[in-house]
């Protein structure tokens, strides 16, 4: 079972209940205390876990208990929240992406390295059993040679549906740092690192209106692209296609397609743990579904947090989190400048993860 995980939580919004939910039923991670802004979002976030202290975020830094922070704040928080705790002497495991920017990402990295302390970071979702069936496709040669693969993710926009949407508008937000974490970091899973990227990019719109809530009908400004595509050349040579929007109505296509020499892989989507593997080999016309192989199952959000359990470097990690924002960077960067741009950083693949279940994993 390793060591517990004697966790604080940082930030009570919406995404916190879906990690207390999958917290609550892993053995190796023990939930202290929470902090938040609003003491009373707070209590009402952990009112079902019996227990559970609720702390002002100075008091939980300092709480010897404690030796994990579960940073749930928003992006432009992460660094900030992350610093302390690495201050602290505290392991710290962040939403995504790591940090607003690159350079405070590795200001976080730079300060655990001489700290002594690990660094995570969401997405854990390439740890359940879709993106690591996949994985096992590949590494078992079911395509043969990787050549390339296709990412798409395309959807009107999160204004139609979110009472506060502003965030997803202004930088470190749009569709790429929102949603592009949870592809970009699948493809890495699957090809491995990115060493150039070409992209482009645009925007439909100056202003968006808020569809639902109490401020429905509000116009709020759009400060970020809507819009970005490009193509990802990872070192082992083959090439991604990534399409991120809030511009689009709907799309048919996969969300991720891995194609090789020998057949075509389509990968479940990467906002989700689980999820039916198809394959298609060279010669054959239908696809299918490839056996559950690989990953956590019965996974949540959270996950990532049991690779800490057992002193390890997470898998869902600040080295991977960072080469992911520096892809997202790039890219951005290179629908600026019309060129290509090398991506300043690389890492390892992440290690596989074996099929078990997440509450019994070791």
């Amino acid at each position: 079972m390793g060591q517990p995980v004697n966790l604080g939580i940082v930030g009570c919004g919406a995404i916190s209940a879906q990690y207390l939910q999958t917290i609550d039923r892993l053995p190796q991670v023990n939930l202290v205390a929470v902090a938040d802004l609003d003491l009373d979002r707070a209590r009402e976030a952990v009112r079902p876990y019996a227990g559970v202290e609720v702390l002002s975020v100075p008091d939980l830094m300092a709480d010897a208990r404690i030796d994990t922070v579960l940073n749930l704040t928003i992006p432009a928080a992460h660094a900030e929240i992350a610093l302390q705790a690495i201050a602290a002497g505290k392991h710290v495991y962040c939403e995504k992406p790591l940090a607003a920017t690159g350079a405070d990402a590795r200001r976080v990295l730079d300060a655990a390295a001489e700290a002594g302390v690990r660094v995570g970071c969401a997405p854990d979702t390439v740890l359940g059993t879709g993106t690591q069936t996949a994985r096992v496709a590949i590494d078992d040669g079911l395509i043969g040679r990787p050549v390339a693969a296709t990412a798409t993710m395309l959807t009107p926009g999160h204004e139609r549906w979110h009472p506060n949407p502003d965030f997803y508008y202004v930088p470190g937000g749009g569709p790429l740092l929102d949603m592009g974490p949870y592809y970009i970091s699948s493809l890495v899973t699957l090809l491995g690192p990115v060493a150039t990227v070409i992209g482009a990019a645009g925007r439909t719109r100056a202003k968006r209106t808020i569809g639902k809530g109490p401020r429905q009908g509000e116009e709020i400004p759009v400060l970020v692209d809507t819009h970005v595509t490009g193509v990802l050349v990872h070192e082992s040579g083959a090439l991604s296609t990534l399409v991120m929007s809030f511009d689009a109505v709907a799309t048919k296509a996969p969300n991720i397609e891995v194609h090789g020499e020998l057949g075509s892989l389509v990968v479940p989507d990467p906002n989700h743990f689980d999820g039916t593997v198809l394959l298609t080999r060279l010669g054959e016309k239908d696809a299918a579904p490839l056996p559950v192989s690989a990953g956590y199952e019965e996974a949540g959000r959270g996950v990532g947090l049991i690779d800490f359990a057992f002193g390890r470097e997470p898998r869902a990690g600040g080295t991977l989190g960072i080469h992911v924002l520096d892809i997202m960077e790039s890219l951005l960067a290179s629908a600026k400048s019309g060129r290509s741009v090398d991506v300043g950083s690389t890492c390892e693949r992440p290690a596989p993860v074996a099929l078990g279940n997440s509450a019994a994993a070791g």
